[in-house]
């Protein structure tokens, strides 16, 4: 395991009435994309402005590489970079003029931030836009622009909530492979989204609903505790039934047409499953006309997972 790139122990935060977070325990190593994934309201905004010292929590504590940050803000500040839901930069000025002032702020001596700005402003397609007025900017331009300037002085942990929010496809998806990009150089990348298909990309997931973590893994291992392991189908002729009860694998569904057999089984592994499987079916004279894994999507796990936090926050408001 490696070092800790951020530990979150019990971090709750209340306003007024309102839980907003409620006891979130995070453990994200270095060096690895990790997303916060949930829809709006559930809390992740909440939570990374708690990590960043943005918000005091109301309890728990927070560890940005060991360092508890509300003791030494400023030295956590130094090691990460935040490109916030909605644009915060300087819309009266320049492209070129907010990197120049956002790079003096990191405390970047003069000569290094023009190395710096002219670097990033190539790498984020800004050149032809660096005498322009940031408040004149695209939707788009104004995210990459954000992104840059988040990257400035190099942190080693980049938090970025919601960055591919009401932008076209092409964008989201360079903005994925940016991150794929920084976490080869050994940045560790905090995401929240609410978008299903893009957690997909990261490497481990927390699901957040009413202010709790529901459950954390890879998106593969989610999708698992969901449901209990993977789906497969298959399609034979004959009876599959004894062989699939000797290997273990639980009928989901099944359907006769004729003198075929469609049947869908859930089993802990289906990369594991599917070769012996068909194997042993053929081996007692059991024809397989199709073997495949079923995929299942992100959403569907989410909300099986949140299920009964659901339930109980309707029950409670009947109360």
């Amino acid at each position: 395991m490696g070092e800790l790139a951020i530990e979150t122990v019990n971090l709750t935060k209340v306003f007024g009435s309102f839980k907003a977070v409620d006891g979130v325990n995070l453990r994200i190593e270095e060096g690895v994309i990790f997303g916060l994934l949930g829809p709006n309201g559930a809390g992740k905004t909440t939570t990374i402005r708690m990590i960043l010292g943005l918000l005091k929590p109301t309890s728990g504590y927070v560890r940005v590489f060991g360092i508890d940050v509300e003791k030494r803000r400023r030295e956590v500040l130094r090691l990460t970079g935040y490109m916030p839901q909605h644009f915060s930069l300087y819309e009266d000025l320049t492209v070129e003029e907010n990197m120049r002032l956002y790079a003096s702020l990191y405390g970047m001596g003069r000569a290094e931030a023009r190395r710096r700005v002219e670097e990033l402003l190539e790498e984020f397609m800004l050149t032809e836009y660096r005498d322009r007025l940031a408040g004149k900017l695209s939707g788009g331009t104004k995210q990459r622009l954000a992104l840059a300037v988040a990257l400035l002085h190099r942190p080693r942990l980049l938090i970025v909530d919601e960055p591919t929010a009401g932008v076209d496809p092409p964008l989201r998806r360079y903005f994925w492979e940016k991150f794929r990009e920084l976490k080869e150089e050994g940045v560790t990348i905090l995401v929240t989204t609410h978008y299903m298909d893009e957690a997909e990309h990261c490497d481990r997931l927390a699901l957040m609903s009413r202010g709790r973590v529901v459950a954390e893994g890879s998106p593969l291992e989610i999708k698992r505790m969901a449901f209990g392991g993977d789906f497969l189908e298959l399609e034979v002729e004959g009876d599959p039934a004894p062989v699939l009860e000797e290997v273990g694998a639980k009928v989901v569904d099944s359907e006769v047409t004729g003198d075929f057999v469609r049947v869908r089984l859930l089993v802990p592994d289906a990369a594991d499953y599917l070769a012996p499987l068909t194997r042993e079916l053929e081996r007692r004279g059991i024809r397989v006309i199709r073997a495949y894994p079923v995929s299942v999507s992100l959403e569907d796990a989410f909300i099986k997972l949140t299920a009964p936090i659901e339930a109980e926050a309707v029950a409670g408001c009947r109360r």
